[in-house]
């Protein structure tokens, strides 16, 4: 874990909603291309249901084999992502990820205590839910901000608390609990996974080794077909996805 998570988890939370951190800057010209034909999934499946876990911590749903793969690194407490996730996920999903043309990978980046505690939850279902439960998440945000704020007291506790009960405790604090045990995360898998301190720096170690290989410092950050792009919202990157095909 590196110096600046390592910080981020022993210091008080002061959520930035609208600050997520500086992007570098664009790495390589725009792709282009013939338009694409749609890609069936198997018989009685669906792309948006096929998803796994990738080798750098990411979560994907869309065909594997997609010609176009769109990558995210995001963050579960900023306020740009929470923005992408609620105006832009859902079309990027519906319009081009059931196509087969896109698959669709958000690898977190984290930023902070609340962050590392929804991470981990997101990832305590399976890698079919993880998409899911994240936009829910990003449109909650406010509202766990603010449970922290009237729990005050609760959240200092946990961050005072030992390594291995400080998540669990923040994720009480913040409503997290009851919040993601209504969407299928009981709240004794919650307490489970939010208790594996091991689990828990190992989501934040390969978060940091992610992040670092792509020189990835703010959020969102997208790329495709390993191209970093300038565009983080979704009215700059569906013309860019157009213009590589998927159209």
């Amino acid at each position: 874990m590196n110096k600046t998570l390592r910080f981020a988890l022993a210091a008080p939370l002061a959520l930035a909603l609208a600050a997520c951190g500086e992007t570098a800057e664009d790495t390589a010209g725009a792709i282009e291309g013939d338009a694409i034909a749609a890609i069936p999934a198997p018989e009685g499946q669906s792309w948006l249901e096929t998803a796994s876990k990738t080798d750098d911590g990411g979560y994907v749903i869309g065909n594997p084999d997609a010609p176009l793969k769109l990558v995210e690194f995001a963050s579960h407490t900023c306020g740009a992502c929470a923005y992408f996730a609620t105006n832009g996920s859902l079309a990027l999903q519906n319009d081009y990820v059931e196509t087969g043309v896109v698959s669709y990978e958000i690898r977190p980046l984290l930023r902070d205590p609340l962050d590392v505690t929804i991470s981990t939850l997101v990832q305590c279902g399976t890698p079919e839910s993880f998409h899911a439960l994240s936009d829910q998440a990003w449109a909650s945000l406010e509202q766990f901000s603010q449970n922290l704020q009237v729990n005050d007291a609760s959240y200092r506790a946990a961050m005072e608390a030992p390594y291995e009960e400080r998540f669990l405790g923040l994720a009480q604090a913040a409503g997290l609990i009851e919040f993601f045990a209504a969407r299928g995360i009981s709240a004794d898998q919650a307490r489970t996974c939010l208790s594996d301190s091991e689990n828990v720096s190992q989501i934040a170690e390969t978060s940091r080794n992610a992040a670092n290989e792509l020189n990835v410092t703010g959020t969102p950050t997208f790329f495709l077909n390993g191209r970093r792009l300038q565009e983080n919202q979704w009215q700059g990157l569906e013309p860019i996805l157009q213009a590589a095909g998927a159209r």
